[in-house]
């Protein structure tokens, strides 16, 4: 059930857990989950009203913002509730890093799988620090300071290279050469001022 009003939260079984719903965030574009906290109506009430995530603390016993003080705020998407009526999947754009540790989930792992889009948002991220860092060994940060049209020559190069593997038929340099691609096109969006975020909705918006 999609969460949008005071109706729709009077009709979740806050009885079950003495007042209190698990919450669960989820990345709205990647999909990842960033955290587990929990919500009491009034807390729900806030998130819908302000578009800001807001939880009740167990330990201070009061409601608290995500993000209040650090500033890695979820700004909200949308809440559902479970088939039970007694949980709440809460869908976010994260402002930062959702963990207290400065981790992007609270449930990052070196060897946690990560869903193939995930990994593409993760590399935009990677791609966007070497963007403000400038690394002097970094590959990225060459291309930054090349320019646009450096970058856009190679998204043409890397295109055409992926084509012409896919029509020698040769499968593992077609992945090799669509590897290079993407990176160079997550550059490219990069300097262009645009996201993945933005190609998505545009691909949205052409889907019926």
């Amino acid at each position: 059930m999609l969460i949008r009003d005071s109706r729709d939260i009077e009709a979740l079984d806050w009885k079950k857990s003495n007042g209190l719903l698990p919450a669960i965030v989820q990345d709205a574009f990647d999909g990842r989950v960033l955290m587990q906290a929990y919500m009491n109506p009034e807390a729900l009430a806030q998130t819908l009203d302000n578009g800001t995530v807001t939880f009740w603390s167990r330990s201070r016993e009061k409601l608290w913002i995500k993000g209040e003080t650090s500033g890695n705020r979820l700004q909200l998407v949308a809440v559902h509730a479970d088939c039970d009526n007694d949980c709440l999947l809460v869908l976010a754009h994260p402002q930062g890093p959702a963990c207290h540790r400065d981790t992007d989930t609270c449930f990052d792992s070196r060897r946690a799988v990560r869903p193939g889009l995930s990994f593409l948002a993760a590399l935009e991220r990677v791609v966007a620090q070497r963007e403000a860092d400038r690394p002097d060994d970094s590959y990225t940060t060459k291309l930054f300071e090349a320019g646009v049209k450096r970058i856009a020559q190679k998204v043409g190069e890397e295109g055409l290279e992926t084509a012409l593997a896919a029509v020698a038929g040769d499968r593992d340099e077609v992945s090799n050469e669509a590897a290079d691609l993407l990176y160079h096109l997550l550059v490219l969006l990069r300097v262009s001022g645009l996201s993945l975020r933005d190609v998505v909705r545009t691909l949205e918006s052409r889907h019926g």
